[in-house]
């Protein structure tokens, strides 16, 4: 039995395992410029974010109905659950999609045709975060934003992901003041490639609750006492910051420095499929390769419940968390 964790930082697109994209390919009549898995999963290595980005979304395309995002989204949380993922806050990328001719209701109904009974089939509960592509412009995200009204009753919050820098989060103030105003929750990936500025400029100007990746952070001490001071949390990704080449080694990692700072650290996958690992195969990756005691574990799945945004249940999150306590490591 795996311990008890949330995952708060997972691209569901970014789920798409090789199989399941060449299943999907077939079914709707989409060539991949690839003759079978094996050499498609060879296409899995990256020397930076930019190009994990392009392959990310060349294969998107082969997305195309709401039974597509269903069978996305089921893979994943199967997978998770089998991991010890008890909730999910799961992000998507609506504007890769719609570019595409592939509609908001399209995207959002067919992956909760998975999340609506997520629990009943996985024992998993989730929430869904929709995601601003930083490298468009401020306008296409107003306009996401706009198309999503319908289906506000199924999305938590926004965030803002793909390339990083050279797009600082100022880029996107209205939106997120938009998105507020709405009652949205706001995360944003920040200080991952982009400088620790980026990561204040996403407090003081998106006004976001937590920081995905923040790993730059620790580049500036004052920014740490602040992130300590006021309990923003962080969603690392450690097997994704490697095969980003973030990090060069797992063993190079900065997580046991910032838990020892007191920053409240949580442990993710991001983009599984590509980099090797979903959130029970980071837990372990940390624990290997960074020397982890069963404390500071515990702790990083007590952090992914009290960092996650589940303020309308908390008898829900008292519950995880209770399970957290009781868990008994092997």
């Amino acid at each position: 039995m795996p311990l008890p964790k949330a995952e708060l930082h997972l691209h569901i697109e970014g789920t798409l395992e090789p199989e399941l994209a060449f299943e999907l390919a077939a079914r709707n009549g989409v060539e991949l410029p690839y003759a079978d898995t094996d050499e498609l999963r060879e296409a899995y290595r990256f020397e930076d974010l930019q190009s994990f980005l392009n392959l990310y979304y060349e294969l998107m395309a082969v997305l195309r109905t709401e039974q597509d995002f269903q069978d996305l989204a089921d893979a994943y949380l199967a997978r998770a659950a089998a991991q010890g993922v008890r909730h999910a806050e799961i992000f998507f990328d609506p504007q890769a999609h719609l570019c595409r001719g592939v509609e908001m209701g399209t995207v959002v109904e067919g992956l909760w045709r998975a999340l609506g009974r997520s629990e009943e089939n996985h024992g998993v509960s989730t929430q869904l975060i929709m995601c601003f592509l930083r490298d468009e412009s401020a306008e296409s995200a107003m306009e996401t934003l706009r198309a999503a009204r319908p289906y506000l009753d199924r999305i938590v919050g926004v965030g803002l992901d793909s390339a990083e820098v050279g797009h600082p989060p100022v880029k996107f103030r209205e939106v997120y003041e938009a998105a507020a105003a709405l009652g949205l929750r706001r995360v944003a990936h920040a200080g991952e490639e982009g400088p620790p500025e980026y990561v204040a400029e996403a407090l003081d100007v998106l006004g976001v609750e937590r920081i995905d990746h923040g790993l730059r952070c620790m580049e500036d001490p004052a920014l740490v006492d602040r992130l300590v001071r006021d309990r923003i949390p962080l969603t690392l990704c450690p097997l994704s910051n490697v095969r980003l080449r973030t990090v060069d080694t797992l063993a190079d990692h900065p997580l046991p420095a910032m838990l020892d700072a007191g920053l409240l650290c949580t442990v993710n996958s991001d983009d599984p499929a590509y980099f090797g690992g979903y959130a029970g195969d980071n837990f372990d990756a940390v624990r290997r390769g960074l020397g982890l005691t069963e404390d500071r574990l515990r702790e990083l799945a007590r952090n992914s419940f009290l960092a996650s945004f589940l303020e309308h249940d908390e008898e829900r999150r008292q519950r995880y968390l209770a399970e957290v306590a009781a868990y008994r490591f092997s």
